[in-house]
């Protein structure tokens, strides 16, 4: 019979994990290009665009 471990990580060690992981393949230029791929390029206003409310009625939600 054969048995499995499963690991359970941290979100905080699975990033620091990842990072490292990307360092060593892409080196430090590689890993900012590619985390920026996931950063929209900085565009937007977020402290403005989070408190925008959508103008959805109950009628509209309820659709959803």
């Amino acid at each position: 019979m054969m048995t499995a471990t499963i690991s359970i990580m941290k979100g905080s060690e699975i990033r620091k994990k990842g990072t490292e992981a990307l360092l060593k393949v892409l080196g430090p230029t590689g890993t900012i290009r590619y985390l920026e791929q996931y950063d929209n390029g900085g565009k937007g206003d977020y402290t403005k665009e989070k408190y925008k409310q959508p103008d959805y009625s109950i009628e509209d939600i309820l659709k959803m």
